[in-house]
């Protein structure tokens, strides 16, 4: 499922529960366009009344260095309010990549520079940013093969065309249990429920790499603490309910439960960690 996509299922999902649980209508007010910036902008601009959120995700701490001509600055406009949840990625190859594991494939590309490639859906994504951190952490130079979108580059890695790729769990599990592309590691801190016997990148041999696709919620800067203190219970609540726990494992997502407070720092520390890999991979936005 494309990112977009499902970050409107689980604004859907969470509105849905706030709803049930504050008695409160909730509206989802899906507005695309220019990778995020028109819909944040919007809610950016909106009265701090509580009434107005922004789900948004990592793309947002991407987009704080790689766009930084847009019309808000995340944590200047905006209140973190609580995290929602994860998903992890994993690193893909063609079946017939010489490299049986990601071991294999660190040696052979330190060895040969440029020998391997890797696609991506397009510049800035988080597929694209996961692989220019793996670059960077293990030290290999991989050649970055974008797309307009990750069907393409999908396509082209079952085929041959490109040697590896990160894509979503979930996206690729049914791929690699077929046998079309093999899969290498994935890349949270720990296994997938999903695809529990595929090593995480720590144990696979990148130590300390980890690259999700995470979401949460923002409210516009100046809204009132005792109203974003209420949010955060409330979404925190829904996160830690067993049946949600369930229905998210099944699609690949992990609950995440933090403080205002927390989510704030947490927040800060992706957009220092996202700002080091663009500005050391030289990456543009397209």
């Amino acid at each position: 499922m494309p990112q977009a996509a499902q970050q409107r299922n689980y604004a859907r999902f969470i509105a849905q529960r706030l709803q049930d649980t504050l008695g409160q209508s909730f509206v989802v007010d899906n507005r695309p366009g220019g990778g995020s910036i028109i819909g944040t902008d919007l809610a950016a601009k909106s009265a701090p009344d509580g009434y107005t959120l922004l789900m948004m995700s990592n793309t947002h701490t991407v987009n704080e260095t790689l766009i930084p001509t847009k019309p808000f600055q995340l944590m200047r406009d905006f209140v973190a309010v609580a995290p929602v949840n994860y998903s992890d990625l994993v690193l893909v190859a063609h079946p017939g990549l010489p490299a049986t594991n990601l071991r294999d494939l660190l040696q052979q590309a330190k060895s040969k520079p440029g020998k391997f490639n890797y696609a991506s859906s397009g510049p800035g994504t988080p597929y694209h940013m996961a692989g220019e951190l793996f670059k960077s952490m293990a030290g290999v130079y991989l050649v970055h093969i974008p797309y307009r979108g990750s069907s393409g580059a999908r396509t082209d890695v079952i085929g041959g065309q490109v040697d590896v790729m990160f894509d979503a769990v979930t996206t690729m599990a049914e791929q690699i249990k077929a046998g079309k592309v093999k899969a290498l590691a994935t890349t949270g801190r720990v296994r997938s429920d999903v695809l529990p016997d595929v090593p995480t990148m720590n144990e696979a041999g990148v130590p300390g790499y980890e690259a999700t696709i995470w979401l949460g919620l923002m409210a516009p800067r100046g809204t009132p603490k005792a109203v974003v203190d209420k949010l955060n219970e409330a979404v925190s609540k829904i996160a830690s309910q067993p049946e949600v726990k369930q229905l998210w494992s099944r699609q690949g997502a992990t609950p995440m439960v933090m403080t205002p407070e927390a989510f704030d720092t947490y927040a800060r520390d992706d957009i220092a960690k996202w700002s080091r890999v663009i500005k050391t991979a030289g990456i543009k936005a397209d």
